[in-house]
């Protein structure tokens, strides 16, 4: 019996969630947007909001039938400024009304979302959009410099550029305006010649729609993967993945609550240049028709929590540093803020602690769920129940429509028994057809096997008897101690247990002794106003880990370095630890 085959995780899914969705309808990703403007024009769609001196937090509001018209405009002012089928554009800015009308508007043009880090450093700001041979670049004004400073090496012909304040509540924007606009490098009185300002063309448009047809297997996205552990790479997914994903969620978190969708708000603090806040929240907020609250940068916290306080939102879709961020909020500690608004929460990017989980929980009285996706199924494969057992360290069940297995580290072929670790592939509606330009790595991550495409995540994990699944490591994160595997991500998971310890970050490093051997190290964060020794965190560690998986070195430090989704970048604490020790030695020969 072929235990995988017939994915026991089905009998654990929820009362209303389908074991298929099959078949997937023929449609463009955009078209979700059309039907919600057609069905409730004058719903919410988006919400941006602002804490005034005074008077308090008001709101800017974006309705459906206005986010389709605005799109559909700037749509037509791409494909008449140059645009084709088919390219690339770059959408550089954060949390925005402008970038999710330029998103749509790219996607009716027949063009391909490209979506960078508005912070990124120019060198890699230029990487990206070389790579994707963008000509069209879309960003705020706080950010048009460093486009322009880049535009020299890039094929950029074309800039167009929106002003923050221009969403913002009435009020907001005029106290932007006369107080923070220039303060806050927002201010931009003027454009190079050929570059277009956002709100100039949205006039010039109105009323305009490209007649632009296109297919499910047409591109739609370029997702740069974080490159934690080498070079990103542009993942690129059709309309019909990004189309069966977004009812895949919709279909695991739902229910048979689906038509209680288009109520939810969703809090849209992830950022949507990346895929996880691009599907499970834009995407999967407009295909239910539901409400965004645009949270533009989720790591001004005090913010964050007045815009819960004031707007309530009910889903929060999240990483494991912003829930614990939270949870550790005075305001939230006091009781002062409260979190019970919202309803179900999802967890990705990242590992969930088992602590922060507990905690988000029991503040909030929601459900935090932990979950799994990668750039490459754009965005996610695996969720825990939202009504059922959600078991200790489990990334969850396979979305419907997905076919999982356990394989061989050392062959990638073999199948592993129920229980033991292998590398985690997939086969489901939402691959990527590959990476830009990148045909090797493309065919090491993608290979056929039994008739189906199977994506090789390069995750070592397993799954229990009851189609559950939990992450151990990266196979690139795996260290080899005294002959044993040892995986990171075990260790971070009880460290993290400890009272005393916000973050922790473990990784291989070179051993300072045993040239060609590896030791274990700990970068540890604690929490603010708490202490806790090296030695005993070692004795903490060595009542719960074997001798081989315990750290024998521990450095304290004030933050761990993360992508913009919360990843540890291990690989940086590795190069920072290699630094200092050359530091040292060169010191010490001085």
């Amino acid at each position: 019996m072929d235990t995988y085959a017939e994915r026991p995780w089905l009998k654990r899914y929820d009362a209303g969630v389908p074991t298929t969705l099959q078949p997937y309808p023929e449609i463009p990703l955009h078209d979700f947007l059309r039907q919600a403007a057609r069905k409730a024009p004058d719903s919410t769609a988006l919400i941006t909001s602002a804490e005034l001196p005074v008077v308090g937090r008001k709101a800017h509001i974006t309705t459906y039938a206005e986010l389709d018209r605005s799109s559909d405009a700037l749509a037509a002012a791409l494909v008449d400024l140059g645009l084709k089928r088919g390219d690339r554009v770059a959408l550089v800015m954060p949390n925005t009304v402008a970038f999710i009308i330029s998103f749509y508007a790219i996607l009716k043009a027949g063009g391909i979302v490209a979506a960078a880090n508005p912070t990124f450093p120019p060198e890699k700001l230029q990487f990206q959009i070389n790579d994707c041979d963008a000509e069209f670049v879309i960003t705020l004004t706080l950010f048009y410099n460093a486009v322009k400073q880049i535009q020299p090496k890039t094929k950029i012909k074309t800039v167009i550029v929106a002003n923050i304040k221009e969403y913002l509540p009435p009020l907001a924007r005029t106290l932007f305006t006369l107080a923070k606009e220039k303060k806050t490098g927002h201010r931009l009185d003027s454009l190079a010649f050929g570059d277009h300002w956002l709100q100039a063309l949205l006039t010039r448009y109105a009323g305009k729609r490209p007649d632009i047809q296109l297919k499910p297997d047409d591109l739609a996205l370029f997702q740069y993967t974080g490159g934690t552990t080498g070079v990103s790479k542009a993942a690129m997914s059709t309309h019909r993945a990004l189309v069966a994903n977004t009812l895949q969620c919709k279909a695991m978190l739902l229910g048979s609550d689906q038509e209680y969708g288009n109520r939810e708000i969703f809090l849209g603090a992830i950022p949507m240049f990346h895929v996880f806040g691009m599907v499970a929240v834009l995407s999967f907020a407009v295909g239910m028709g539901a409400k965004i609250i645009l949270v533009p940068n989720a790591r001004d916290f005090d913010d964050l929590l007045g815009v819960i306080a004031a707007f309530k939102p009910s889903i929060f879709m999240g990483v494991p540093a912003l829930f614990n961020a939270l949870n550790n909020h005075a305001q939230v500690q006091s009781g002062a803020m409260s979190l019970r608004s919202i309803r179900v929460c999802l967890s990705g990017s990242a590992p969930l602690p088992p602590a922060v989980k507990r905690e988000f929980e029991r503040l909030s009285g929601g459900t935090l769920l932990e979950g799994y996706g990668m750039s490459e199924t754009p965005t996610a494969s695996h969720s825990n129940p939202v009504k059922g057992e959600n078991r200790p360290g489990a990334i969850g069940l396979p979305l419907p429509d997905m076919d999982v297995r356990i394989v061989s580290l050392d062959d990638g072929v073999d199948e592993v028994p129920v229980g033991e670790i292998g590398e985690l592939i997939m086969h489901g509606p939402q691959l990527m057809i590959g990476y830009h330009g990148m045909p090797t790595e493309t065919a090491h991550t993608l290979r056929e096997r039994d008739g189906k495409t199977w994506l090789y995540t390069g995750d070592i994990a397993r799954m229990d008897e009851d189609g559950y699944f939990f992450i151990v490591d990266r196979k690139k994160d795996m260290a080899l101690i005294g002959g044993f595997n040892v995986y990171p991500n075990i260790i971070e998971k009880v460290l993290a247990d400890h009272p005393a310890i916000l973050e922790v970050g473990v990784a291989a490093i070179p051993h300072p002794e045993k040239e060609g051997q590896e030791s274990l190290k700990a970068w540890v964060v604690t929490h603010p106003g708490q202490t806790v020794t090296e030695k005993e965190l070692i004795e903490y560690a060595s009542q719960r880990l074997a001798p081989y998986e315990v750290p024998r070195r521990i450095s304290f430090i004030d933050a761990l370095p993360k992508t913009v989704v919360g990843k540890t970048l291990r690989r940086e604490l590795v190069q920072q630890e290699i630094q200092e020790r050359q530091q040292r030695g060169t010191a010490a020969t001085a």
